[in-house]
């Protein structure tokens, strides 16, 4: 994903929750509180009343095992854990991400809202704004909030007793654990946006249908073959990914959303992998390509028609996304930016160079160190699987 030099922009929380009593303290969280308090120090000092925070935090992690982040340090930490992401080509602009502070939220109902809020305001009529929402964080010795979907706008796989699949593959354990859930499906087309599932602590997850005005999708058209519109396509214009968790300063943040913008080539893979949509079979034999002989090269052709459908189509619709040729050079800027602040860029290079033509894009010719710096965003268990997992345990004690 992608970002764009936007006015930076905030949404302040009501204040802290009360956290328990008595629990040890947690050397761990005082050691990356003193070394991202050291960083925002340097990089961006807080308002003079919060210039002596240190003692402060030190007080609280011994009195609580944790620390209540003011606004300043979440806002400045959301944005440097996208600074930090070495995964993602589009940092250049990480220092206009739009940070809506919510940790303040505790009911599943108000989290769908900040969520749907949230669609509303990345989307922004097409001009894709970068966005976060922080829910609450950890707290020590209890569960946090989950958001059981990888983004939230993802469509619904359809599995049919034949093996057959409509709809995306790799939503099909998601789609028949909503099921479970109680959701009754969507129409089991192609396109059916999934529903969000919350989990709050200590609770049971709870589904949410999105509101057909939070979603803006791009019907796909070609501007040279007319018969691609017929191919019914169409994607969503905002990447929101969802399952991450977020960490400032020793400070978890598990329901943490945020997006960028669309790369071309990443709807390219959606609908083109082989274990996704897999349309460039179809695209090919569209365009009378010969499929028999690899010597054609006629997946190579079907995809870049493919990814100049997706380009076309979302300039046409006026919703923002980046060629991939564009991004590599975006990329180059933010690392002579990074040079120029004394930081040395960290990147994924599996993950940077582009899964089409890579080698004509200069992110090809360079390496780099794939270190992890924090604060960040991290990878978590599924928490779906584990609920399945459950629930299929106590139905096969039922069987006996």
């Amino acid at each position: 994903m992608t970002f764009n030099e936007t006015e930076s922009q905030t949404v302040c929380p009501a204040g802290p929750p009360v956290f328990p009593q008595n629990i040890p303290p947690h050397a761990g969280t005082l050691a990356d509180a003193e070394f991202y308090l050291a960083l925002l120090q340097r990089e961006c000092p807080p308002a003079k009343e919060d210039q002596n925070r240190l003692p402060h935090v030190r007080e609280e992690i011994q009195q609580t095992g944790t620390y209540w982040q003011t606004f300043h340090e979440v806002t400045y930490g959301a944005r440097v854990a996208w600074r930090n992401s070495t995964r993602c080509i589009g940092r250049l602009h990480w220092k206009s991400l739009i940070v809506r502070d919510l940790r303040h939220l505790f009911t599943a109902e108000d989290l769908f809202q900040a969520l749907v809020d949230h669609l509303r305001v990345a989307t922004h009529g097409g001009k894709i704004q970068p966005t976060i929402t922080v829910f609450a964080p950890l707290v020590p010795g209890q569960e946090g909030i989950r958001l059981w979907n990888s983004q939230l706008i993802r469509y619904a796989g359809y599995q049919h007793a034949d093996g057959t699949i409509v709809g995306d593959p790799q939503q099909v354990a998601f789609t028949n654990v909503l099921r479970r859930l109680g959701w009754s499906g969507g129409s089991g087309g192609p396109f059916d946006v999934l529903p969000l599932v919350i989990h709050m602590p200590g609770q049971s997850p709870k589904i949410f249908d999105l509101p057909d005005d939070a979603l803006l999708e791009v019907p796909l058209r070609h501007p040279d073959f007319s018969w691609f519109a017929e191919l019914g396509v169409r994607w969503h214009a905002v990447p929101v990914i969802a399952n991450m968790r977020l960490d400032i300063g020793g400070i978890s943040y598990p329901a943490a959303p945020f997006n960028g913008w669309y790369m071309g080539t990443e709807i390219g893979r959606n609908l083109g992998d082989e274990d996704r949509y897999h349309l460039l079979p179809t695209i090919a034999q569209k365009m009378g390509l010969n499929t028999k002989k690899e010597h054609s090269l006629w997946r190579d052709q079907a995809l870049v028609e493919l990814n100049k459908a997706v380009l076309s189509s979302y300039d046409e619709q006026g919703v923002t996304i980046v060629d991939h040729h564009t991004a590599c050079r975006q990329f180059l800027c933010h690392q002579e930016r990074e040079e120029q602040a004394g930081r040395v860029t960290y990147g994924d290079w599996g993950w940077l160079v582009p899964p089409l033509s890579g080698s004509l894009t200069p992110i090809f010719h360079r390496s780099y160190h794939n270190d992890t710096l924090t604060p960040n965003f991290w990878y978590q268990d599924i928490p779906w699987k584990e609920w399945d997992d459950s629930r299929s345990a106590k139905d096969d004690e039922g069987d006996l």
